[in-house]
C-alpha cells in the first residue's frame, strides 16, 4: 500500500505546530489507506482526491483536543472501511462536513465527484443540523428527516453512525455539560438504529460509551468488578476453551473458538432490571464458535450438548428463524465444569460477518455474490414499516411514539397457517399479527385461532404460535384496540382508520343536518359545490373560515358549528343568486306539529352505524324504541339522550339551540348497550344462574359490577347488556325475574338532581 500513501512532511526543527498538524493528518490518512486493499486503485485515487479537498477545506480548523479537524473525517472514513463500504461512501465520509462548515457547494461536489457522492454529503449535512433535545416534537421531526435520508440511501445513516461512534470515542474532550444530552441521544436513538441494521459491534460500543459518559461512577465500579472477575475466572475460561477445542477435534470439525464477554452496559441493564448484584449475574462470559458450513452449526450443537449439560429452555435457533435485522446463530446455554452457566453461539463465517456488520455486509459480499439480494434486504422491512407509518401519521409526537416501539427488536416469531414466519415485538397481540399481514385483515379482524383454539384479539402471542385471523367484512377497528396493540404499524393503522372513519361519518351527518337547517329556511335541498353554486360555497367558506366544503360539513357534524346559523347564512347567499325560498316548506318545517311527511323529512335517522360522530349517552344508554333527542356537543358530535333523561333535560334548559330532532331507523344494524340492576339473594351459584338467564334471552354481557362492599344477604348486581331494542330488553328482564334467587330486575335510569 506504500504507493498510495501521501508524502509526509517532516516538522521543522523548531517544532512548527502547523507542520506537526499536517504530519498527524497525513499519518491518519496513511492508516486509512492501509485498510483499503479491497478497493481497486482507481477508487483509491478518487478517495485521495476527496481527502485533498477535505484537507484544504478544513485547513486551520482544530478539534477540542488540539488535533487537526481533518483527523475526524479520516476516522469516520476508517470506520466505514471496516464495514467495507464502497468508494462513494468513503469519499462522502471524508467530505461530510465540507458543505456546512467550509462553504463548498453541492454543485461543486457533483461536478468533481459525481451526483451520487454529492447527494450523500448533502444528506449527511442535513443530518448534521439535527439536534435532538428533550422536546419530543423536535425529536420526532428530526427522526423523520433521518428516516427519509435512510430510506433514500442507507449509506447515509451508516456514515452518520460512524461519525457518531468517533464523536463518542472522543467525548472526553467535550465539556461535561454536553455529556448527558449527547449520550442519551446516542443510547436512545443511534444505538437502536445500529442494532436494527445489524451493526452489532457498533451497537455494543455505542451502548458502552453512552453508559460511560451518562454514569461515570457506575461505569468505573462495574469495570473494576469485571476486571477482577476476569482474573478470577481466567483458569476456568482456559479450561472450557481447551475442552471444547478438544471435543471438536475429536469429531473432525475445524472451528474457530473465541471468548465473548458481556458489555458493561448489558451487565448494568441486567442488574438494574432484575435487581441483581454483580455476583448474581452468571452469564457474563461465553464463547462464539465459527464453523465452516451451515450443517456444521447443528453438528457442533450436538458436540457441545454431549460435552456439557444444556440448561432447559435456553436454546434459540436464529439460523432457521433469523432475527429481524438478519442476525443468524444458534444460541445454547450449558452448565460448565464448576456449575457455571456459559452461553455458546455457533455460526458460519458469513453469519459472523453479518452479525457484526449487518446491512453493511452487503458491500462486502455484493462483488462475490452479484445475484444474491439477501444482504440487501437486511433492515429493509423495518425501514419500509416506518415509511408506511409516516405516510399515515401526520402528528410528529404520535409518529415518535410509534417508532420508539419499533426501535427495540426483542421479537417473537409466529406462523401463518401456510407456515410463513412473521417477526413481531415481544408482547405483540393478535391485532399486531393481523396488521402485519395486511391492513385490510387488521381492520376487519374479530378474533383468531391460535394453535387451533379460538382466542380474542388481545391475546398475547408466543414464539412458535400458529395464528389464523378470523375476519368479518362489516367489522371495524375499535379505539380500545390501542390499549393492547404493540407495534407502531398496527397503532398507526388503527388511528388512521378511526380518524378517517370519523371524518367520513361527520361529513355525512353534517350534510344531513345542514340540509335540514336549509329546509327550515325554505330551500328544499343542499346545493352541490360545482357549477352555478361554486361562488356561493366560496363565499360561505370565507364566512366560516373553513378550507373546504367537506371540512365545513365535518365541523357541523362534530358540533363545532351550529347547523342553523350556517343554514341561515347559506340561505341568504342562495337568495342573492335569485333562488326563492318556498313559503309552504318554511311553514311545514317550522310549525307542523304532527308527524307528517314534511315535518319528519329532515329528522336525523339513527341505525347505529354512525361511528364516532354520534355518541349514545352513557348516563341513560338509549336503545331503539326509546323516545330520544339529539344534543350537538361542542366538538364531540351528536350526543343522543333518552327524552326524559335528567342530564339531557338540564342541557335543553341551558343550551336549547343545540338540540335537534332525531329518530330511530326502521332496522338498526347493531345491538346497543343497556344498564340493568338485578337484586339477588346471595347463595352458591347465583351469579351463574343469572348469567344463564341472560344468555337464554340471547343478550350479551359486556360488563358486570358487584361493587366493592362485602356481599350481604341481598346484593345488587349491575350489568351492561347488549340488546337489540326495548322489546328485547323486556324479554331479558322477564327471563331474569323468573330466575330463582332474583328478587328484582329493572333497567337502570339516571337519578334526577
Amino acid at each position: 500500500m506504500s504507493s498510495f500513501v501521501e508524502p509526509v512532511s517532516s516538522p521543522s526543527a523548531s517544532g512548527d505546530p502547523a507542520a506537526a498538524s499536517a504530519s498527524a493528518a497525513a499519518a491518519s490518512f496513511a492508516a486509512l489507506l492501509g485498510k483499503l486493499d479491497y478497493l481497486p486503485a482507481s477508487d483509491i485515487e478518487l478517495i485521495r482526491q476527496a481527502y485533498r479537498l477535505a484537507d484544504q477545506a478544513h485547513l486551520g480548523q482544530m478539534r477540542k483536543n488540539g488535533d487537526p479537524y481533518i483527523t475526524h473525517p479520516i476516522a469516520v472514513a476508517a470506520q466505514c472501511a471496516e464495514w467495507k463500504l464502497d468508494a462513494q461512501a468513503l469519499m462522502a465520509a471524508l467530505m461530510h462536513d465540507v458543505i456546512e462548515d467550509c462553504g463548498v457547494t453541492k454543485v461543486q461536489l457533483a461536478e468533481r465527484f459525481g451526483a451520487a457522492v454529492a447527494d450523500l454529503v448533502d444528506g449527511l449535512t442535513k443530518l448534521e443540523k439535527l439536534e435532538f433535545d428533550s422536546r419530543e416534537q423536535n425529536q420526532a421531526e428530526s427522526f423523520r428527516k433521518m428516516l427519509l435520508a435512510m430510506a433514500k440511501d442507507v449509506r447515509v445513516i451508516l456514515i452518520k453512525l460512524a461519525d457518531r461512534t468517533h464523536n463518542m470515542r472522543t467525548m472526553g474532550d467535550m465539556p461535561r455539560s454536553k455529556w448527558k444530552r449527547i449520550s442519551s441521544e446516542t443510547l436512545e436513538i443511534y444505538a437502536p438504529i445500529a442494532h436494527r441494521l445489524g451493526l452489532n459491534f457498533t451497537y455494543r460500543e455505542l451502548q458502552d460509551l453512552s453508559f460511560r459518559f451518562l454514569h461515570p461512577w457506575r461505569y468505573d465500579i462495574l469495570a473494576k468488578a469485571l476486571a477482577k472477575s476476569r482474573t478470577r475466572r481466567k483458569d476456568l475460561i482456559a479450561r472450557v476453551q481447551g475442552e471444547v477445542d478438544s471435543a471438536f477435534r475429536q469429531h473432525g470439525l475445524t472451528v474457530r473458538i473465541m471468548g465473548r464477554e458481556k458489555t458493561l452496559y448489558s451487565v448494568y441493564r441486567k442488574m438494574d432490571s432484575k435487581h441483581l448484584s454483580f455476583s448474581q449475574v452468571t452469564d457474563i462470559y461465553g464463547f462464539r464458535i465459527v464453523v465452516p458450513e451451515l450443517t456444521d452449526c447443528y453438528t457442533g450443537l450436538g458436540v457441545l450438548h454431549q460435552l456439557y449439560k444444556p440448561v432447559p429452555g435456553k436454546f434459540r435457533d436464529y439460523v432457521a428463524i433469523p432475527k429481524v435485522n438478519g442476525y443468524q446463530s444458534l444460541h445454547t446455554t450449558l452448565i460448565g465444569p464448576v456449575g457455571t452457566n456459559i452461553e455458546f453461539q455457533l455460526r458460519t463465517h458469513a453469519m459472523d460477518v453479518v452479525a457484526e456488520s449487518g446491512v453493511a455486509a452487503h458491500w462486502l459480499y455484493k462483488a462475490n455474490e452479484p445475484g444474491s439480494d439477501t444482504s440487501q434486504r437486511l433492515g429493509t422491512q423495518w425501514l419500509q414499516s416506518l415509511l408506511d407509518i409516516q405516510q399515515e401519521t401526520r402528528d410528529a409526537g404520535e409518529f415518535w411514539d410509534h417508532i420508539k416501539i419499533d426501535l427495540f427488536p426483542d421479537a417473537v416469531y409466529v406462523f401463518t397457517p401456510k407456515s410463513k414466519i412473521l417477526s413481531l415485538p415481544r408482547g405483540a397481540t393478535v391485532v399486531d399479527f393481523a396488521y402485519a399481514i395486511h391492513s385490510g385483515v387488521g381492520n376487519t379482524a374479530v378474533g383468531a385461532m391460535v394453535n387451533g383454539e379460538q382466542r380474542p384479539l388481545r391475546t398475547e402471542l408466543n414464539n412458535g404460535d400458529v395464528v389464523e385471523v378470523i375476519t368479518n367484512a362489516s367489522a371495524e377497528p375499535s379505539p380500545s384496540w390501542l390499549s393492547f396493540a404493540r407495534t407502531g404499524r398496527a397503532r398507526s393503522k388503527i388511528r388512521h382508520h378511526l380518524k378517517t372513519g370519523a371524518q367520513e361519518k361527520a361529513v355525512e351527518l353534517g350534510e344531513r343536518m345542514l340540509g335540514q337547517a336549509l329546509r327550515s329556511e325554505g330551500i328544499a335541498r343542499l346545493p352541490q359545490e360545482d357549477g352555478e353554486y361554486k361562488a356561493v360555497w366560496d363565499k360561505l367558506l370565507r364566512f366560516t373560515g373553513n378550507k373546504s366544503r367537506a371540512e365545513l360539513l365535518s365541523d357541523v357534524g362534530m358540533g363545532k358549528r351550529i347547523a342553523n346559523m350556517v343554514g341561515k347564512k347559506l340561505a341568504v347567499l342562495l337568495t342573492e343568486t335569485g333562488l326563492k325560498p318556498d313559503a309552504l316548506l318554511i311553514s311545514t318545517e317550522r310549525y307542523a306539529g304532527g308527524p307528517g311527511e314534511g315535518s319528519t323529512q329532515g329528522i336525523v335517522s339513527l341505525d347505529g352505524s354512525e361511528g364516532a360522530s354520534v355518541q349514545y349517552a352513557p348516563c341513560c344508554r338509549p336503545i331503539p324504541g326509546d323516545r330520544i333527542v339529539g344534543y350537538l356537543g361542542r366538538g364531540e358530535g351528536l350526543v343522543v339522550h333518552v327524552e326524559d333523561c335528567p342530564h339531557g333535560k338540564r342541557l335543553l334548559a341551558r343550551d336549547s339551540e343545540r338540540f335537534l330532532p332525531v329518530e330511530w331507523a326502521d332496522e338498526p344494524v347493531r345491538p346497543f348497550d343497556s344498564a340493568v340492576i338485578v337484586t339477588v339473594n346471595n347463595g352458591k351459584g347465583v351469579l351463574a344462574r343469572v348469567a344463564a338467564a341472560i344468555a337464554h334471552a340471547e343478550a350479551d354481557i359486556n360488563h358486570v359490577d358487584m361493587g366493592e362492599d362485602p356481599a350481604q344477604t341481598t346484593t345488587d348486581i349491575r350489568f351492561t347488556l347488549s340488546v337489540r331494542d326495548r322489546q328485547h330488553l323486556a324479554d331479558v328482564l322477564r327471563s331474569l325475574r323468573r330466575t330463582p334467587s332474583v328478587i328484582r330486575a329493572q333497567r337502570f335510569k339516571p337519578v334526577k338532581d
